[in-house]
């Protein structure tokens, strides 16, 4: 395929050229659609035994040439090699696990007829929707992009990735290294480019496609999508809180909640943005935090704790909202404005920001931290509500923690842990309100990428009709009567 244009992958550490990548055309796109279209009839009728065993065939080779994809990761990323182990490794385990339940999760369902249907059989069947497009994030390049991939393929879907601009090499590499095992160089493929190609992704005929970003980029994706009908899955940012109860283990519960603030450079969609933490604890859980802040600083792979900021730009955003928290009255009480030395920001750390602050209301996506006090877990829960976003949350609470996480609005909450969802394969992934909708991982996430079929099936004639032009007024009276005298009897 010949495609004049190009672009380059920088390492963000240094800002040096990395690789060179194509930018696909828009009728390139729809040329790698088809080609998969054309796949996808030999993807399902492999059946679920034949792609079980190609997908555990790929999670395979992915363990076992684990050095060569991290090191990729880390090189695209900026982020150390340590971090990009991990997520390759709950990429692994979601791939595995998709393969081995999808043939449960979408088998075939019987239903309840109900009395005056007596007569019939009725089943929901499962479906892969076709081709489901997959628009990959920078930050956890193998990760979140696996979160759609894997659970699609299982399904029985075929794949074209658009990986950022940021990450081209991590998604070539991962559609090469499923060619290599399954001989299918059609099922999974990977399109390089920009934003004109991720815009081509959109309008390309996909049956579903699955984005993960921005909530402004994830509004127009939708309403790109919308134009052809095409459904979407949208996993977009958030302003993660922490809720710290009286009862909390307060010395986990601060490593925990720096971990999750700052590790990938706070680069993380579900990571911990601000905290509410009751007031009769809230200088000890303090103290706790900053005992654990001194010891982490950025640096190279090797380096530092953890990375750049991968994508340049956000150094902004990082910098506008450090600004902003400072103007509006809050306290740092680490870090200042000079903790942003492009590429690095240190880590910075605030308390008592009103709540309307810039800080508190949009997702900093920065290794920043915003610590409230409340007078209880009832103004905590209020708060952590009041956000326009609903993705995740950490409660810290010894005998509360699932009271409080019951009262949350969001799609996922972590009860003296953090993040631990994104790790259990067998729940769904996602959020709500200007977090997106739809899911990722769990049976939900392979049902995503699947639709139902209903079949009604007559077993036996009743020896009176009531779908035909013969139906009488007796037969009026005698539905309406059995409707009566059913009616919540039976199923």
């Amino acid at each position: 395929m010949a495609i004049a244009k190009s672009f380059d992958s920088y390492y963000p550490v240094t800002g040096e050229s990395i690789g060179t990548y194509p930018i696909w055309t828009e009728g390139q796109v729809r040329e790698a659609v088809a080609h998969a279209r054309s796949a996808s009839a030999a993807w399902q009728e492999l059946g679920f035994s034949g792609r079980k065993k190609i997908l555990l065939r790929w999670s395979k080779l992915l363990i076992n040439r684990i050095d060569e994809c991290t090191s990729l990761i880390s090189l695209e990323t900026g982020k150390p090699v340590s971090d990009a182990k991990l997520e390759a490794v709950l990429a692994i385990s979601h791939l595995s696990w998709a393969a081995r339940h999808a043939r449960d999760v979408m088998r075939t369902s019987h239903r309840s007829p109900g009395a005056v249907m007596a007569n019939m059989s009725a089943t929901v069947e499962r479906s892969p929707v076709g081709v489901v497009g997959v628009i990959g994030p920078w930050n956890y390049p193998i990760f979140t992009p696996m979160g759609s991939i894997s659970y699609a393929l299982a399904a029985g879907n075929t794949i074209v990735f658009k990986p950022s601009e940021y990450t081209p090499g991590v998604g070539m590499w991962l559609a090469q290294t499923f060619a290599e095992v399954s001989g299918l160089p059609d099922v999974f493929q990977c399109v390089t480019g920009l934003g004109k190609t991720g815009q081509a992704l959109c309008e390309s005929g996909v049956d579903k496609l699955a984005f993960t970003g921005s909530t402004n980029t994830a509004k127009i994706v939708a309403a790109t999508c919308a134009k052809t009908m095409t459904p979407v899955v949208l996993e977009c940012g958030g302003k993660d809180p922490v809720i710290v109860a009286a009862d909390a283990d307060l010395k986990r519960a601060a490593e925990n909640t720096i971990w999750s603030a700052m590790s990938n450079a706070g680069q993380t969609c579900i990571g911990a943005e601000r905290v509410y933490v009751v007031d009769s604890v809230a200088d000890k859980f303090i103290s706790h935090l900053l005992e654990v802040v001194v010891t982490i600083s950025p640096g190279a792979p090797g380096v530092g704790n953890y990375g750049p900021s991968t994508m340049p730009k956000q150094i902004e955003v990082i910098e506008s909202h450090i600004k902003a928290a400072i103007k509006s009255g809050g306290r740092l009480i680490y870090g200042s404005a000079k903790s942003v030395k492009a590429p690095y920001v240190s880590p910075v750390i605030f308390t008592d920001l009103p709540e309307d602050s810039l800080a508190m209301t949009d997702e900093t996506f920065g290794p920043t931290l915003a610590v409230n006090r409340v007078k209880n877990t009832d103004e905590a829960i209020r708060l952590s509500n009041a956000s326009k976003y609903g993705l995740g949350a950490s409660v810290w609470s010894k005998r509360k923690g699932k009271q409080i996480a019951s009262q949350l609005h969001c799609g996922m909450v972590a009860i003296n842990s953090t993040i631990s969802f994104a790790a259990v394969a067998s729940v769904p992934f996602g959020g709500v309100k200007d977090s997106g909708y739809g899911r990722i991982h769990g049976p939900e996430g392979i049902l995503e990428f699947t639709y139902p079929r209903t079949v009604v099936r007559a077993r036996f004639q009743l020896p009176v009709s009531f779908t035909n032009f013969k139906r009488t007024a007796g037969n009026d009276k005698l539905i309406i009567f059995l409707t009566k005298f059913l009616n919540g009897r039976f199923g």
